[in-house]
């Protein structure tokens, strides 16, 4: 087993906890950016839209896994980047300033959901989300002047300093260098005294008050990031669609993103990452098996959503710590082979005293 010994305090605030961290990192975007060479355009675009999805993830984590606010609207923050994005580009507005705009009409959406729901928190908070993404869609629906309505909005081609990334492979790419973007921001942020407050707002907001946190204007923030970086994703997500129509952002794009969070494991960026995984090939599994399942369970139409929701309970009741929490297991058990004990890594059990006035 190999402990790290800390010798500077900017070790504690580091992006990488060891150098060679970085090393395996840039192995794997090396990796990452040769897979359109070999791989076809399907798999490619499957990528694609895996990076799509863990774009959203991580903005939903920092909400959830790090600030503790539930959320069941964020396909409305989604739909909404995604329109801004068509949007724009159809009023000939160059991409470079139609991926950010986005952000930052999204992040003011965020706000504006952030500001009346202060006081909210675990179920309240999930159903004012919840009330909000289904007003949202609704606005998508009726206002056919702006959107489309139901016949959609056709998105044009993204170009990039004279480069066409309309395609797989471009959106591939590119979804790949947001993606990078997002998780260097995110790293930052989480190390910084706001990444630290919202944590502390999770771990117990009677805590964080009695330390002089503004509970109002962080969690605000915390929306507003959130909503930002889902709005990147919902940009990108237009360009992988092509054609944005209302029905892609209802409840069961807000499921999958919730599942992204807790499959994946809260409060990790890499369960952001594994949790997109998971919801990207769980899709393709499902329509595997379809066919050698009897006849009636297969031809359901639900079975998707059942599926998302079965296996969103059992992560939570006997892999809380998601997928991320398994990696870790496995790879302390190889570290400590063959000393692994499996009593020696118990973690009592704590609560803040802070908890009972709760």
């Amino acid at each position: 087993m190999q402990l790290l010994f800390k010798t500077r305090y900017e070790q504690d605030i580091g992006l990488w906890k060891r150098k060679r961290d970085l090393g395996w990192y840039l192995l794997l975007v090396a990796g990452l950016l040769a897979v359109p060479m070999f791989a076809g355009e399907f798999y490619v675009g499957e990528l694609g839209g895996l990076f799509i999805f863990a774009i959203a993830g991580v903005g939903l984590m920092l909400l959830t896994g790090y600030t503790g606010l539930v959320s069941l609207g964020h396909a409305a923050f989604l739909g909404i980047g995604g329109y801004t994005e068509a949007i724009l580009l159809s009023k000939g507005v160059p991409f470079v300033f139609t991926l950010p705009a986005a952000a930052i009409v999204t992040g003011l959406a965020g706000i504006a959901i952030g500001v009346p729901t202060l006081r909210m928190s675990g179920l309240y908070l999930a159903i004012a989300t919840l009330a909000f993404g289904s007003i949202v869609t609704n606005v998508f629906s009726k206002w056919d002047s702006v959107t489309g309505g139901f016949d959609g909005f056709p998105v044009k081609a993204p170009i990039l300093f004279g480069l066409n990334l309309e395609g797989p492979t471009g959106v591939y790419y590119l979804s790949l260098a947001v993606l990078c973007f997002v998780m260097w921001v995110a790293m930052n942020v989480l190390r910084s005294p706001l990444g630290r407050a919202m944590v502390a707002i999770r771990d117990s907001e009677v805590s964080a008050q009695s330390m002089g946190i503004n509970l109002a204007l962080y969690k605000t923030i915390a929306f507003a990031l959130s909503a930002a970086i889902t709005g990147l994703a919902g940009a990108l997500f237009a360009h992988y669609v092509r054609h944005l129509a209302p029905d892609s952002f209802e409840i069961l794009l807000s499921i999958q993103l919730v599942t992204i969070v807790f499959v994946g494991g809260l409060g990790s960026l890499h369960g952001a990452i594994f949790g997109a995984m998971f919801m990207r090939l769980l899709p393709q599994g499902i329509a595997l098996i379809r066919d050698d399942l009897p006849g009636a369970l297969g031809r359901m139409p639900g079975l998707e959503p059942s599926i998302f929701g079965l296996i969103l309970v059992l992560s939570i009741m006997f892999e809380p710590h998601g997928i991320n929490g398994r990696w870790r297991k496995i790879k302390a058990w190889f570290s400590e082979f063959p000393m692994h004990k499996a009593a020696a890594n118990r973690r009592q059990k704590s609560y803040a005293k802070s908890e009972r006035l709760r």
